[in-house]
């Protein structure tokens, strides 16, 4: 019943003859599609896990490849009762046991981020590098993430745009205030993925909205850190989305502890709105299902093939 839900979004994804691939990138193997491991940071909330699992599951029929839904931390400690039975995976020991049984097989790690944290720059290359120690002949890729500020591609700030205007319509509210919420991070890479959306959703939203703003749900503190304000919480308390309709376009790809309906983005907007009676604040649901999400990890995987 679940895998039926999910692939009900299939319809809406660009068949993969629509791609262009950079210049070829040689694989161990090549006659084979190499294994797709789909990961995410891990979350202690089942809901997270569902939701990748059920992206894995539209991916796969896209790619016509082999997918798997794995997680780098975490996740692996939910009860597998709430997982339909199955417990979740880790990237890492998922990736060795396969490798146990295809030492010399191809598989591309994916990642199910939004910009360049310091898991995709540091940690998992490390674990990478690690397991190709053990074995040699294997041949592992890791794709990039889901935006880079750098290139012309629209369809996660398309993405952002779209469940603004469902919001919209759903609460038949006109002209409101937007917020394009991240999580927040202490790269400053990361936040520049944050501000380029907000800057590509204020122009796909146009004059349907009175303006757009950024902000993070949350961010280290000290002044070396700055590039991640303004704060939620701060930026709620602020002219002109202090008061009045606001929609929160979430750029988050799951439900969980942060962006779940009773998660910490939640808590922030119902203190903003016990403080000021006159604001009103309407929450995004989160992107991962979409099918530009969908069209942009498939476009990575196809990156790290070539043609």
């Amino acid at each position: 019943m679940e895998n039926r839900r999910w692939l009900t979004l299939l319809s809406n994804v660009i068949p993969s003859a629509s791609y262009l691939s950079p210049p070829a990138l040689s694989f161990v193997n090549s006659s084979f599609s190499p294994v797709c491991f789909l990961f995410d940071n891990g979350s202690l909330r089942a809901a997270s896990t569902q939701n990748l699992r059920g992206v894995a599951t539209v991916l796969a029929e896209e790619l016509r490849v082999d997918v798997r839904a794995v997680s780098l931390l975490h996740s692996s400690a939910v009860d597998p009762a709430s997982l339909d039975g199955k417990k979740a995976e880790l990237l890492e020991p998922a990736l060795q046991t396969w490798l146990t049984e295809q030492p010399t097989g191809a598989a591309i790690a994916l990642p199910f981020f939004f910009g360049p944290s310091a898991a995709l720059t540091e940690y998992v290359p490390e674990r990478l590098a690690a397991l190709r120690g053990k074995f040699p002949q294997a041949n592992i890729r890791l794709a990039r993430p889901l935006v880079d500020p750098a290139e012309k591609e629209t369809e996660i700030a398309d993405a952002l745009a779209d469940a603004v205007k469902e919001t919209m319509t759903a609460r038949s509210w006109t002209r409101p205030k937007v917020i394009v919420v991240d999580h927040g991070s202490p790269q400053p890479a990361v936040a520049a993925v944050r501000d380029h959306l907000g800057k590509q959703v204020a122009q796909r939203l146009g004059a349907l909205v009175e303006t757009v703003g950024v902000a993070s749900m949350e961010r280290r503190p000290g002044p070396e850190y700055a590039f991640s304000d303004p704060l939620l919480a701060d930026r709620l308390r602020t002219p002109p989305f202090d008061r009045g309709n606001v929609v929160l376009a979430m750029q988050f790809l799951s439900p969980g502890r942060h962006a779940g309906p009773e998660g910490d983005v939640a808590t922030i907007v119902r203190a903003a709105e016990a403080e000021r009676p006159g604001l009103c604040i309407a929450m995004t649901d989160t992107l991962g299902t979409r099918p530009g999400v969908i069209r942009v990890l498939a476009r990575r995987y196809r990156e790290c093939l070539g043609q």
